[in-house]
């Protein structure tokens, strides 16, 4: 309470309690740990970083406890708390957002908090309870739920190829230029193309260059549309273009090694009626992509 309310006579009265009853329990929580636990000034108070953690964790323990509560009980159809949910900037701009307005509508007593990145934050520092990830993740502490395939495409505009020629295998992709996008883990400037029914195994890597990269693939569909070169692209993104005509495909005869859109999260969810629905809802969604 004192975390949001910034004060001892705030916290007691949301707390419905006297302010010396307040400042009793925090001296004797901060006696029983052995560190301070806030930074007390004249106007306001704060948390340590020791009382950043404790509340860190103490939220993580009330959910867990609530969790538990629901799925024992009548109410574990009705979920609620905190859903922290993580995915990178252009699908999860493009589609979880409105995905997550949809489901709060549904389940309005879910919390529910966004966070876009370039890159994804490790499985393992507990920061979020649902990763949209791309590629099933090989860690075993984690569930993966497959919600739509994602077929990477090349694809450029059509005046771009009408001046500089369509490229009709791999190995002439190095006389374009190439739109690059510099994310994740994956090789930068290296593209992984199969045909018919070769492997992921038997992908031939294909080394591409070009004057224009970034790290956000909305620009870079930009730089595309443009005009400025060939770029790979997933197909969820690009789809109204191809549709529209503005761009077209390069070389329809070529794929990449699948990356299909998964969600994420650690074992010890299972038990929370919120993140179930949240997950289910998603699945349910996004079966129009295959």
């Amino acid at each position: 309470m004192l975390a949001t309310s910034g004060s001892l006579s705030a916290a007691a009265r949301e707390m419905g309690i006297t302010t010396s009853a307040v400042s009793k329990r925090l001296a004797l929580l901060e006696g029983r740990i052995g560190v301070p636990l806030v930074n007390r000034t004249t106007r306001r108070m704060s948390l340590t970083p020791e009382g950043e953690v404790l509340l860190e964790h103490a939220q993580r323990i009330l959910q867990e406890l609530s969790d538990l509560e629901q799925m024992l009980t009548k109410s574990k159809g009705t979920p609620k708390g905190q859903l922290r949910v993580n995915a990178t900037l252009g699908f999860g701009r493009l589609h979880i957002a409105p995905a997550i307005s949809q489901y709060v509508l549904r389940y309005p007593e879910v919390d529910v908090q966004l966070q876009l990145s370039v890159d994804p934050p490790p499985l393992a520092d507990d920061q979020f309870d649902v990763c949209i990830r791309f590629g099933a993740p090989a860690d075993t502490r984690v569930i993966a739920r497959r919600l739509a395939a994602n077929r990477r495409l090349l694809c450029a505009a059509p005046k771009y190829l009408a001046q500089r020629g369509e490229p009709k295998t791999p190995a002439e992709l190095g006389r374009h230029n190439c739109i690059t996008i510099r994310q994740g883990d994956e090789a930068y400037g290296v593209w992984r193309l199969l045909s018919g029914r070769e492997t992921e195994h038997d992908a031939a890597a294909v080394k591409v260059r070009g004057n224009l990269t970034t790290n956000d693939g909305e620009i870079a569909v930009n730089w595309a549309l443009d005009g400025h070169g060939i770029l790979m692209r997933a197909e969820w993104d690009i789809e109204r273009y191809l549709q529209s005509g503005r761009l077209v495909q390069v070389l329809p005869g070529y794929r990449t090694p699948d990356a299909d859109i998964h969600a994420v999260y650690p074992h010890r969810h299972q038990l929370s009626a919120r993140i179930r629905t949240f997950v289910d809802f998603l699945v349910e969604r996004f079966e129009r992509f295959d």
